[in-house]
């Protein structure tokens, strides 16, 4: 197909309450969404998950969207594309930038699973009609305010729960849950806010029965998490360290992990996370789907991706009012015993709800890909 024009859409949705880790606290969700429009008017959907400062990776918002204005999007203009697989060669030889990547080739993913009258989750191989998620909780400001919200979402049907900690946030948090949820599933998400001096208190970690510990040390470290991985019980899992199925690769032969977190914007979209999930499947790690306060066309993108077999631990997907009092999508994703549903309409399998999106929309910006088509 051809991609003949695109729009590029600013929003900013406001949180239901701030999300905090060990980089910073969110209010709101401000984002992207990237529409291509091809020559027989099927829309395809991106969504742009980048965060406005350079904190969880090097990317901004700022930056991704002029990448995709100035780099990409022209990559694509008059370029006739056989399948979505040619966008990740095509994007290979910019360095980095795997956010303003991943937002636009999730776009062409969409578009050619329109165009074949198939859902993405089918379209990519994906076999299950739901699937377990889990939720994710920012820092607490005391054990109190943690526990109700825990009881909270297990109330809701979440079965699996991952905690944000952070020096002085951890231990007696850990703790408290673990002592008032003996059955839960729970794992805790450092965000790289410790170091080998920490040792002993990461050590302490695995009396309570974690699924895993995520990221304890720093987004470029492989050496030193494996080092930790080898004196721990608990599971270790990697998150900003890794963009590429070589990344997998080099923490699979250095022992650095046992688990992957894969988040579709980080590792550049469909096609690198599709090898990412083989591999680990492969190599019997453990890879479960991660989330970065994803609206609507990015959740549906991630649930398409969880649907696939290899994905047998519930990622932090969540329903759409985790985050949001409405989403930018009709219909909403929903929790139903702990689960959603995969969508099985055309393509990313929702619609935009173009009331909501105009009310949070910042701007628009419309881009002819093609000249002579208007």
């Amino acid at each position: 197909m051809y991609f003949q024009k695109a729009r590029l859409i600013h929003a900013e949705l406001p949180l239901l309450a701030p999300f905090k880790t060990s980089y910073g606290e969110l209010k709101s969700k401000d984002f992207y969404i990237i529409e291509l429009i091809n020559e027989e008017g099927i829309h395809g959907y991106g969504e742009l998950e980048a965060f406005p400062l350079p904190d969880y990776t090097e990317e901004t918002l700022s930056t991704a969207i002029l990448i995709i204005k100035e780099e990409l999007l022209p990559l694509i203009a008059q370029k006739k594309i056989c399948k979505p697989e040619e966008v990740q060669e095509l994007f290979s030889w910019i360095q980095g930038n795997e956010m303003a990547k991943a937002a636009v080739e999730l776009a062409v993913w969409d578009a050619f699973a329109k165009m074949g009258k198939k859902s993405l989750a089918k379209m990519i191989g994906a076999t299950k009609e739901s699937i377990k998620v889990g939720v994710s909780i920012g820092l607490q400001q005391d054990v109190e305010t943690l526990l109700q919200l825990v009881n909270q979402y297990v109330d809701q049907g979440y079965e699996r729960v991952k905690l944000k900690i952070a020096p002085n946030k951890d231990i007696q948090f850990v703790e408290a849950v673990r002592k008032t949820f003996p059955k839960l599933s729970l794992m805790a998400d450092a965000n790289s806010a410790y170091n080998r001096e920490d040792f002993l208190l990461l050590k302490e970690l695995d009396q309570y029965d974690l699924e895993m510990i995520e990221q304890p040390f720093g987004t470029k470290d492989f050496v030193d998490h494996a080092w930790l991985q080898k004196q721990l019980k608990t599971r270790i899992c990697l998150d900003e360290n890794i963009r590429s199925v070589k990344d997998v690769e080099q923490a699979h032969i250095l022992g650095s992990c046992r688990a992957i977190n894969l988040k579709l914007a980080r590792v550049g979209g469909m096609s690198s996370a599709l090898k990412i999930a083989e591999y680990c499947a492969l190599n019997k790690i453990l890879v479960w789907c991660g989330g970065m306060l994803e609206a609507g066309v990015g959740r549906a993108h991630n649930i398409a991706i969880a649907a696939r077999d290899e994905f047998v631990f519930p990622g932090d997907i969540s329903a759409s009012n985790r985050f949001f009092a409405e989403d930018i999508v009709t219909p909403a994703f929903e929790l139903n015993q702990g689960r959603l549903k995969v969508p099985t309409n055309e393509g990313i399998g929702v619609t935009l709800d173009l009331k909501v999106l105009k009310k949070y929309t910042k701007s628009t910006e419309e881009i002819l890909l093609n000249k002579g088509w208007s």
